[in-house]
């Protein structure tokens, strides 16, 4: 098992010493790439809790900010995790705290992961601390995984940053989360839960529900979303000594009209963690008395309304492809699902008389049947289908697409995304279609850059050296 201990410190010198140049920003994100990312957990938070100790514990009560006490809001769930957080982070800092954000995947840049009131950090700051993280790990012989290193990598510097609030989102599940080494959260938040991950999470939506309720701590609040099992979870927060179950209807009143739109769900969620918080802050003596610090009504419902990037991202595309005219294009990263079907209600919401014409790429651990299922019932025909693979090693391959749905046997099969969206470009301008590019994060970089858009991103190198290391190892373990 590769570890970001001195063997695999070890792989990367050599195959650096055999490699094109790079930075060392970019030998670094090398060696993280490759530090026992595909391997499942076997210790628990062990790893976790040592690192961050080893850290000073930075993300203990009073170990960010001395401003107040109650400092973390941390989110899991199936879908809107993401987006829940940063419309948090965003209404915070728009009522002038300092707020750090952690979330994953990212779309372009390593850096978009930690970012200090929206703005990633610099390339500067990862390369000083992600040293300092690999030092821990090798002197300490601690064998931490991918996301175990990023995690810390945040902790340090938000820390060093003195933010005043920390919106931390989960990886994956809760429980053994390497994000719930934090012990008192202002607030726990979970947005939904639906059947992911099964392998590791549990075949059934209760033991779904019951990973992510892992993020509960005993004394500290939890608000839930509407597409959970709420029984569940309320029990959960019962056992686990919580100081108040939420659910969005308890501190916003009945919802008018339910909409099958996930921004709309979303910013629900987030406009009832914000007037929790509030009503968590007014009990505060040192927040009550910071009155720069409030937020209005107002900065809630307008801070509410950002959305990350590729999630039913919307851009007017004209390149020469399409003979400098100018067509509509959504990106979305729909990736189970349930999501895809709230992808779909979007779409026929907004572009009811349009024909799609759809680029996917898919992980492999999702259901692949039914995502490429809902997916054929909205086009025309297959041929309207354009199938990629992500060279990411977590991508599902086109042949493990066509094994699970053989329909796609008739779309347009072709590995490359940059290809592949060229190729779309053309075809819908020609029909008159509505170009979507949804599914996996890993395509997403390739698909904005082709699609013109500008935006720090990092170089093509750090995958392709990532690549070869992999590949070393592989054969010296053969």
């Amino acid at each position: 098992m590769a570890t970001c201990s001195s063997g695999s410190a070890q792989i990367m010198d050599k195959a650096c010493k055999e490699s094109i140049a790079l930075t060392p920003y970019e030998k670094l994100l090398c060696r993280l790439y490759t530090t026992n990312l595909f391997n499942a957990k076997n210790d628990g938070l062990t790893n976790m809790h040592r690192l961050h100790q080893a850290l000073g514990s930075p993300m203990d009560k009073n170990g960010i900010s001395k401003s107040h006490t109650q400092h973390i809001v941390h989110i899991a769930g199936s879908n809107g995790k993401g987006s829940t957080a940063l419309k948090i982070a965003h209404t915070l800092k728009n009522a002038n705290y300092r707020v750090g954000l952690f979330s994953s995947p990212h779309i372009s840049s390593f850096r978009e992961r930690i970012q200090i009131n929206e703005v990633p950090v610099s390339e500067e700051q990862i390369q000083i601390c992600l040293t300092d993280i690999f030092d821990i790990c090798d002197t300490q012989n601690i064998p931490a995984t991918f996301f175990e290193v990023v995690t810390a990598l945040a902790f340090m510097i938000f820390a060093r940053e003195k933010v005043d609030m920390v919106v931390l989102e989960t990886g994956l599940g809760g429980r053994l989360d390497a994000t719930n080494v934090i012990k008192q959260p202002a607030l726990s938040v979970i947005t939904s839960i639906g059947l992911e991950h099964t392998k590791i999470l549990g075949d059934t939506i209760e033991k779904i529900a019951l990973e992510k309720g892992g993020i509960i701590k005993q004394g500290c609040p939890v608000l839930v979303g509407k597409n959970v099992p709420v029984e569940i979870l309320r029990n959960c927060a019962t056992e686990k000594k919580a100081s108040h179950f939420y659910e969005c209807d308890d501190l916003l009143g009945k919802e008018a009209v339910e909409e099958m739109d996930y921004d709309a769900e979303n910013s629900r969620v987030a406009t009832a963690a914000l007037t929790l918080l509030q009503k968590i802050w007014e009990t505060d003596y040192i927040a009550r008395m910071n009155h720069s610090n409030r937020m209005s009504t107002q900065q809630i419902t307008e801070g509410v309304k950002v959305r990350p990037k590729c999630r039913f991202e919307e851009f007017d595309i004209a390149t020469p492809i399409t003979n400098n005219a100018s067509f509509k294009v959504v990106l979305d990263v729909a990736h189970n699902p349930q999501a895809i079907k709230y992808l779909i209600s979007k779409l026929r919401s907004n572009y009811p008389s349009s024909h799609l014409r759809i680029v996917v790429g898919m992980s492999a651990d999702k259901d692949l049947k039914s995502c490429s299922d809902i997916l054929l019932e909205n086009v025309s025909h297959p041929s309207k289908i354009h199938l990629v693979e992500s060279p990411n090693p977590r991508a599902a391959s086109i042949a493990s697409i066509l094994e699970a749905n053989p329909k796609l046997l008739n779309a347009i099969i072709e590995p490359s995304v940059s290809l592949q969206v060229q190729e779309a470009l053309k075809l819908a301008a020609i029909n008159d279609e509505l170009l979507v590019i949804c599914g996996s994060f890993f395509i997403m970089a390739d698909a904005r850059k082709e699609l013109g858009i500008e935006e720090p991103r990092d170089s093509a190198a750090i995958g392709e050296e990532t690549a070869k290391i992999i590949e070393r190892r592989q054969k010296d373990t053969d």
